[in-house]
This record gives structure tokens, sequence and C-alpha cells, in this order.
């Protein structure tokens, strides 16, 4: 391993609730500045856009993958998990985004892709030499059925069977994502031991905490059962498009399995002594919520999850957004959310909801009012749409494996755009590993800043109200009602009580709020004026009032 850097040995004097309510901003390091005029951003990029970063008021930056990878996946495909790949930079890069963004108050959570690594990770070369080297059962291996086939029905994320057979073993390895992403084998202590020290590293270079990908994948079924069919009526494409077959399946033996828990507290007690906390990414179609209730329960597992219920394709309703929060306050009565709208995964919700710029803005606020921690999508500050990646230019396997019905996840990978003058936006000197689409450069950062009515405003005091008031950071909701296209709860600290409805509809409607005294708040965010106990309502507009 590199010598450590200055930050060795930090344990942060910090809140050791901070992550609870936190906003949190999301970087796509191949695309959010380059630094060096290849095309492909770095992280010395993000190093010089920090600045820019802590003036949106974030508590936190999730930085996806930056580690060594044969890039299949881009960077989801890890080959060294403790050094970062030469296209980002070096570890001095990395201590270097740490210091820059600790001066400024920001801290920083990594992507770690612990539920498989890529083929080419010296650990899977030499588990799949034979059966009998001490890494032999590191990966889940199984032999054929007597007619060699894969030993069960399982099937792959990015499609087909979730089984590849090797000639050299003479026996399948699982893989839940890419044939060239092998899933670790976790009923194998020494590789959760391995893993652990793995978050021991980054955690002694200076890191907050983590975003855990696929959390639920770590553990397979050791029986190796099939999966049951899924009913007609219970399919929905959350987790993978509607042209996967993995649709089909109830997933229930190729993830999700309780022995999950036990390593979960094993990760827990190593980040502790750092203050650190994770927000784990729940991949399941059916069970999302119910399994965050059970990975964020108590304090000895982890700090928050998400699942997909405010990332699935549908423009959320007032019904829909009661329906989410209630059904959490059954599945997690003693955990915590982590809510996005937009990732690096899915079509950006203002091209996947067809936005307004009203909705987008109210969409937001609420975002901000929800009980939970935010993750917000590096540009959706600014409001850009889903990009159209030709197919020539496509860069993503899974959108490559099932165009045209499913593009991929290049659209919403698209560079960030900072300034509106050139074809890149500023982004690259150089040719952009994926092109500038013509339609962000009017959204650009340099465009939006100094003006007080642009989307990147609203953003800014979105999270500034949030951050004023402690009842919209840590405090319990009540209430959660649904009238008609208004959607209305509150949220109380012991000192502070917050009464928060949304019109999400283009038609005016009116909200009578609870008894009591109540000042209106956040006209910044244009929220409504009270009258008499009441609030007219415009269309996509917000009524956030403060109890006396």
């Amino acid at each position: 391993m590199t010598e450590m850097s200055n930050t060795s040995n930090r344990t942060q004097a910090t809140d050791p609730d901070w992550w609870r309510g936190a906003v949190i901003y999301q970087i796509y390091p191949r695309s959010y500045q380059d630094s060096d005029g290849d095309g492909i951003g770095d992280l010395a990029g993000i190093v010089r856009r920090m600045p820019y970063i802590a003036s949106l008021g974030v508590d936190a930056v999730w930085i996806s993958p930056f580690f060594t990878s044969p890039m299949k996946d881009f960077g989801y495909d890890v080959s060294d998990y403790c050094d970062v790949d030469p296209m980002f930079g070096t570890l001095a890069d990395f201590d270097a985004v740490i210091d820059t963004a600790h001066t400024l108050g920001v801290k920083v959570m990594i992507d770690l892709v612990l539920s498989h690594t890529a083929d080419a990770h010296p650990w899977f070369k030499a588990s799949r030499k034979d059966r009998t080297n001490d890494k032999a059962d590191w990966y889940v291996w199984a032999d054929p059925k007597p007619d060699g086939t894969p030993p069960n029905n399982w099937l792959s994320i990015f499609g087909g069977s979730a089984w590849q057979w090797d000639g050299g073993r003479m026996q399948y390895y699982l893989h839940n994502f890419l044939v060239s992403q092998p899933d670790l084998n976790f009923h194998n202590k020494d590789v959760q031991n391995a893993l652990l020290d793995v978050a021991r590293f980054w955690l002694e270079r200076g890191v907050d905490g983590f975003r855990l990908d696929t959390i639920n994948f770590y553990f397979a079924d050791k029986q190796l059962r099939d999966n049951p069919a899924l009913p007609v009526e219970l399919r929905n494409d959350d987790t993978a498009p509607a042209v996967n077959p993995y649709n089909w399946q109830d997933h229930i033996h190729s993830k999700s399995q309780p022995e999950n828990l036990e390593f979960l507290r094993k990760l827990r007690a190593v980040m502790k002594p750092y203050n650190a906390a994770a927000v784990g990414e729940v991949g399941d179609a059916q069970r999302g919520l119910e399994i965050l209730g059970q990975y964020t329960a108590g304090d000895d597992l982890m700090n928050m999850c998400y699942a997909f219920e405010f990332l699935a394709k549908d423009r959320l309703t007032a019904p829909r957004v009661a329906e989410v929060m209630q059904r959490l306050d059954s599945a997690a009565p003693d955990g915590w959310a982590c809510w996005a709208f937009s990732n690096h995964d899915v079509v950006r919700h203002t091209s996947r909801w067809t936005l307004s710029d009203a909705a987008h803005r109210l969409f937001t606020t609420l975002m901000m009012c929800l009980r939970g921690s935010v993750c917000i999508y590096q540009g959706e500050e600014l409001g850009l749409p889903e990009a159209d990646v030709a197919y020539a230019d496509l860069q993503d396997p899974y959108g490559i494996q099932f165009w045209p019905e499913f593009k991929g996840r290049d659209g919403c990978r698209t560079p960030m755009v900072w300034e509106p003058s050139n074809s890149t936006g500023g982004f690259t000197t150089g040719t952009p590993w994926l092109p500038v689409a013509a339609a962000h450069l009017p959204l650009a950062v340099a465009k939006q800043e100094g003006d007080a009515n642009a989307l990147l405003a609203h953003y800014r005091h979105a999270i500034a109200l949030r951050h004023a008031h402690p009842a919209l950071v840590k405090g319990a909701h009540s209430g959660m009602l649904a009238q008609g296209s208004v959607v209305s709860f509150t949220r109380e600290t012991a000192s502070e009580m917050i009464f928060c409805a949304f019109n999400l509809s283009d038609t005016p409607a009116q909200v009578t709020l609870p008894a009591g005294i109540w000042r209106a708040i956040g006209q910044e965010l244009n929220t409504a004026d009270l009258s008499a106990g009441k609030a007219d309502l415009a269309a996509w507009q917000a009524c956030i009032a403060l109890k006396s």
C-alpha cells in the first residue's frame, strides 16, 4: 500500500450524527471537471471545483468510484481497492480532495463497491486458477447441473444468466452484474476481513464515510436455491429496465440474505471511531423500504439507506409521496432514509418527470423538507435534462445490451457544464469522453451565477432553509396527508414545529393549517402567504410555516 497522507489516524471532532439530515452532493468524477485535457474528469478537477460545491451549502460530497479499474463498468469494477486509477490521478490528488473539502467545511464520502470486483482483480485471478489455492473460496463458485447448465436460474441485472462458465476450474462463477464483475463470497470470513481492511484504509486517509453500492447483494443463498417467478402484477422496472427479464423473478435467494446484518454490524464498528457514516443503496423492486428498515435499525447497523421509490420513472404525486412516507414509518420506525430524485443510474428527473421550471423548483423544496437525508446529483442544481446520446457515442454496456428500448445510463452521465462559450462547456480542453449536450450549455454554472432567479439560486436557498431550521434537519414528521394534489406534514423538534404543504399540480389549491399561530417562512422560495389560518397555493407552490 502507498504511504499514508497526513490525514492518517485522523478522528473527526464532530457531531456523530452529522449525517442525519445532511445534504450530500454526488460527483461522477469522469464527468465533473477534467484538469489535464484528456477528456475525462479527475480528482484534480474536483479540487478545482470544490469552492463551487461548498457554495451550494451542502454538508458532504459522495464521489463515485475512482479506484484502479479496467473500466468495463466505469469504476464499479474494481481491480485495486486501495489505489487511484491513473486516469483520475494519484493518492496524493485524493489527499488534496480531502484537505480542500475539509478546509471548506465539506465532508467526503466515497463509493465502496464491495459485492463484486473486476475479473482483473488479483483476488479473482488467484481464485480461478484452481480449487485449492488460498483464494479458491473468495468468490461464489458452483458446479454445473448434471446436464452442464448453470447451477440455478438466477439472472444478471445486466441481462442473461448470472452464471459464467470457467474452463480452468470447470465451474461456474456468480456475477449479478457484468460477466467481468464476479461476486465475492461473503460467507468466507477472510473476504469480510479483507473488505473491512479496505474501509480502514480510506478512513485512515480521512474520508468521512461511504456510499455502499448494492448493499443488499453482499450475500447469496448458501444453498443456491432457485428464485421463484414473480407474478406479473407485481413486476416493476424500478431497479432494472422493463425489457430485462430480471424483473420476472422474485430475488429472494440471490440477494438480501439475513447473514448480511452481521457483516454490516462489523462495518459499522470499524466506522464508529472515526464518526464516519454510510448510506447504502438498496436495490430491490419489491421490498426496498423493508430492507432499508432492517439495515438502519438501531445504532449498530448502517446510518442510512436509500431505496428506489423516488428514483422511479413515474412522477411523484401527493398520494404517492404520502404513501411512501407512511410505508417508511411502518417499515423503518427506527431507521433513516436518504432521498434522491436523480443519480448516475437513472434518467435525470427533470426529463423523467417532464418537469416545468416551477415543478422542478417545488420538488427541490419538497426534498429539503422531507424527513431523511438528501442526495443531489451533479447538474440537477442547474436543471440539466437527460442528454440524447447517439448509439455511436454510447459507452455504457447496459445501454448497448438493451438498445433501443433502453438507452442506458450515458444520458445522465454527460459532462458537467461550467460555462457556455465552447462546445465542451468548460469541462475539458480536449475531446470529452461523452459528448456535451448542446441543450446543456445555456444552463451552465457561469450563466446562472449571479442570477437571483436562476434554478441554481433556488437550490442554494432551499438548502439554506433546511440548515436554518433544526426541525427540517433532524426533526420527526407527523400528519402526513394527501388531499387532492396537495401533500402536507409537520416537522418537529422539542423547540420548533414547521408545517409544510406542497401543491404538486398545475391547478391552484387551498390548504388549512393546524390550530395555532403560524408565520410563513421561505419566501425566497416563492412560498405562499398565510391568511386566517389558510394558504392559497398557486400551481406548483409550497406553504412553509413556523409555529410561534
